[in-house]
Formats: C-alpha cells, structure tokens, sequence
C-alpha cells in the first residue's frame, strides 16, 4: 500500500466517529414550537388566549424533546425565532384579528415556513379568515378553516365517543364538553368528517367528529345568528371540529374549532387531545397514552387572565 493512501485511510478512521456523532446530535436536537396568544377579547373566562398558552406551556414544560417559545398580543418579538422553529400555533383572534394577517407581509412568511415543511395550527377563533383573503391559503396550510356564513359557530354539548388511530388522539377517552365547536367548516375538497383520506398527496384525518342536535342546527348562532338553510338541511350528519393533515412539503397541520371557555381546560381529555397535537404538528413523539399532564384546578383558572375591565375616558382639558 502507498503511503499516500495508508494515511488517507487513517484520516477518514480518525474523523469517522465525529461525523457520525454531529449527525445524531442533530437528528436528536429539541424541536421548537412557537405558541403565539392572541391580545384580549370577549368577556372574562373566554378567549383568554394569554391564560391558556400559559397553562399549556407549562404543562408542555416536561416533555422530552421540546421547546416551547411563546408570544403574546398576537406576534413574535422577533421573527428571527422563527429560522429553526418546527412548527407555529396560533390561539387567538380571526380574521382581520388574526396573527397572520394583522400586519403586512405576515401570511407571506407562514406560507414561507409552511413550505419549507414546518407545521402551522389553529385554535378556536384563528381557525377563520376571510375566505378571499386567506381561505385558499390556509385551507393549503392546515386543510380547513372557518367561512363566514358558511360555516357556522353555535354553543352546544358535543359527545365525542369515538377516535380515529391517530398520535393526536392517543389516551383520550370519550368525553362531552359545552363549547362554542364551529362546524360546517370549509374544507379543502375531498376532505370531510367520514374518515382519512388522502387528495393531492395531502392526508387528512378528521380527529374530534360529533353530530350536533337539530335544535343545535336550528339556531341560534353566536354571529349572525341565523339559521341558515343549509345548515338545518344537513341535519343528522356528523360534523369535525378538529382536524389535522400531513402535507406534500413534509409539514403538518391542524384546526381546533374549541377553546371558547377557559374553564373547559379542566376537562383532562380536552386538554390532552391538544397537548397531543401541539406535540404532533411539532414532529415530536407521542407517547402510546398521550401527554399525560397535572389537573388544573379552580385557583390555576383564575391565573392570569387579562384585564377586560372597562377603561375610563380621560376627561378633556384645555
């Protein structure tokens, strides 16, 4: 053997173990999710997006595998945060409200990171946007979301007795919860609350699936109140008030249509199910009996909550 190649030989030895170290040091790097919490709205104990990202994140806190950043007031501090994060959730406020449209060029970046594989979720009210603002967007990004008039936002008990074998649904038993479920949501075509399925390389899975009561049909809604024809005429069909997709990019998607009450976080199947997918849509591991977390109690409810008292008007002067 020449010595030129005997020591090169003895250089790819020495380094081996190093590159092979930095590769799995990189595959088993934290994945990052960014929770961003909407400015306050509605009364007190509902829409308290401050409140319940908080809740969440502590509760995300033990998690193998993940970081959380979380945000307030409807944006991140930086965007730079956003270079290796691993997936974005929104709670908060929709359509002009929405974090993603509220300033300019905003729908232009989620779009960006979605189409570099990293995931997107909605929660509640960020589930809707104007249907000729972002309805093609977000339907691309997250497979649905809320349209006015359309779809439709009652307060009602839905019963969810049944779940499709899926990591988000992993240890949640069957419950039943008041909430205001948006339902009759815009999908993106072929999608629906009967099963799986898979259009244009994008797999959707309907997660939380009921069946609201005629009376719940009939009316009234939050806003407008309705009814609408055909919502009434769809009576007896099963309805997905949570969803989530894998996408082509490699990215994944997910919309929660509840999260109205903040007192609902007690229920610890409710708070499970969204703890599984913000694992989920972050590409973290969920276990086979889910995200096992510490019951809430009536003290941790009234935590942080915003200020919704009613601002005096300064008197005029001069």
């Amino acid at each position: 053997m020449k010595r030129s190649e005997f020591l090169r030989l003895c250089f790819a030895a020495s380094i081996a173990p190093t590159l092979g170290t930095a590769s799995a040091a990189e595959t088993a790097r934290p994945r990052k999710l960014v929770l961003i919490a909407g400015p306050p709205s509605h009364p007190p104990l509902m829409h308290e997006f401050r409140a319940g990202t908080i809740l969440l994140e502590k509760r995300l806190k033990s998690v193998p595998g993940l970081v959380v950043d979380r945000h307030e007031m409807g944006w991140v501090k930086d965007e730079a945060t956003f270079d290796d994060a691993d997936a974005v959730v929104c709670f908060s406020d929709g359509n002009g409200r929405h974090p993603v449209l509220a300033g300019k060029g905003r729908l232009a970046t989620m779009e960006g990171l979605a189409g570099r594989g990293i995931g997107f979720g909605c929660m509640h009210f960020a589930v809707e946007v104007p249907k000729d603002t972002a309805g093609s967007q977000f339907r691309k990004m997250i497979g649905g979301c809320y349209e006015h008039q359309w779809s439709c936002n009652p307060i009602w008990d839905a019963r969810f007795d049944k779940f499709p074998e899926h990591p988000i649904t992993r240890g949640v038993e069957p419950f039943s919860i008041t909430d205001e479920w948006y339902f009759n949501m815009r999908f993106t075509a072929g999608f629906d609350a009967e099963g799986p399925r898979e259009v244009d390389g994008v797999r959707f899975t309907p997660v939380l699936v009921a069946t609201p009561s005629d009376d719940t049909r009939d009316g009234p809604y939050v806003y407008p109140k309705g009814p609408y024809p055909h919502i009434k005429a769809a009576k007896g069909r099963k309805e997905a008030v949570m969803w989530a997709v894998e996408r082509p990019d490699g990215g994944r998607g997910f919309g929660f249509t509840g999260g109205h009450f903040h007192k609902n976080w007690q229920s610890d199947a409710f708070r499970k199910v969204i703890l599984n997918a913000l694992c989920w849509v972050a590409k973290v591991d969920v276990p086979e009996r889910g995200i096992d977390s510490a019951p809430v109690n009536e003290e941790e409810i009234a935590l942080n909550l915003d200020d919704k008292r009613p601002r005096k008007k300064k008197k005029a002067t001069g």
